[in-house]
């Protein structure tokens, strides 16, 4: 895969409003560049978080040593571990101490399959299901694409982990309720690519 790095998202865009960040980044590339390894796919399904009036947000309670990560200037990732297992990687989005992020629910893989089901299922060749499966949960998605806890705090405007705007085509983009919460659940704050395949289920 060419990666045009003229498409790679400033840090501008991730200076703006976390809802409008969160809907601007369905369609777009995200890229993972590790050991010569390419790994990339489109964001499908996001979901965003505010310190301000949402109290399912790690960043509700304040600053911790965990949720540190969200109180930065926006344009890097936030990665936690959850339930013993998974990893959830965000994207820091605002400006400096506003505590918000956007949580990558989902993404469909585009390049580089077989390292990212190697990464995921332990064995390159997986069959059509397998691969709709492959990234179509926030844990899957870091399981697939080799994010971890190591991945905190990583600047979105380096050559490592990056977001590239998506080439113009026509999308619906649907909003709904966040998944799996009871805080705040009348929030909507989930942003999906109407259509897709690969949304989390």
């Amino acid at each position: 895969m060419e990666i045009d790095f003229s498409r790679k998202l400033p840090i501008s865009f991730y200076l703006q409003d976390t809802i409008s960040v969160a809907n601007q980044l369905i369609g777009k590339i995200i890229v993972k560049i590790e050991k010569n390894s390419i790994l990339a796919g489109k964001i499908v399904e996001v979901e965003a978080y505010t310190q301000s009036k949402d109290e399912a947000s790690h960043s509700f309670v304040g600053i911790t040593k965990r949720n540190k990560a969200m109180f930065e200037t926006g344009g890097i990732l936030y990665v936690y571990f959850i339930y013993g297992k998974y990893f959830c990687a965000n994207i820091v989005t605002n400006k400096k101490n506003i505590g918000d992020a956007v949580l990558l629910r989902a993404v469909e893989p585009l390049f580089n399959l077989e390292q990212i089901s190697l990464n995921r299922y332990g064995r390159k060749n997986i069959t059509n299901k397998q691969k709709v499966n492959l990234t179509n949960g926030p844990g899957k998605f870091c399981a697939g694409f080799g994010i971890n806890t190591t991945h905190n705090f990583v600047d979105l405007t380096s050559d490592s982990i990056f977001i590239l705007d998506g080439k113009e085509e026509k999308m619906e983009i649907g909003v709904s309720e966040r998944i799996g919460i009871n805080k705040s659940k009348e929030l909507q704050r989930r942003f999906y690519l109407k259509g897709s395949q690969f949304l989390s289920r």
